[in-house]
């Protein structure tokens, strides 16, 4: 199984960075596929970035383009969300996924899950 860590959230001010990291265990890392997600307040789960495996091919959500950067680390058997020119809107727990294959946006379309990270930006 493939076991997912977060980390680098915390408080920052509006106009402010951030750049999380996503830990993975797994003999074969860079077989996965690995994704963002963010979960607002009140909000359901949704699909940030993603970053697929061998070449590293990047997509992300228009609310977050230009702005953050997914990247991969295969040898350091991490992922990483850069997060640039934050406003509050961005305030969410983010989660980073895994999976085999990537099927799509969807939450139920990814098989391995962190516990997620709190990032909170302040106005």
């Amino acid at each position: 199984q493939v076991q997912l860590v977060e980390s680098g959230g915390g408080l920052v001010q509006a106009g402010g960075s951030l750049r999380l990291s996503c830990a993975a265990s797994g003999r074969t890392f860079s077989s996965y596929a690995m994704g963002w997600f963010r979960q607002a307040p009140g909000k359901e789960r949704e699909f940030v970035a993603v970053i697929s495996k061998n070449v590293g091919i990047t997509s992300y959500a228009d609310s977050v383009k230009g702005r953050f950067t997914i990247s991969r680390d295969n040898a350091n058997h991490t992922v990483y969300l850069q997060m640039n020119s934050l406003n509050p809107e961005d305030t969410a727990v983010y989660y980073c996924a895994a999976d085999r294959y990537y099927r799509g946006t969807r939450c139920s379309e990814w098989d391995y899950w962190g516990q997620g990270t709190q990032v909170t930006v302040s106005s």
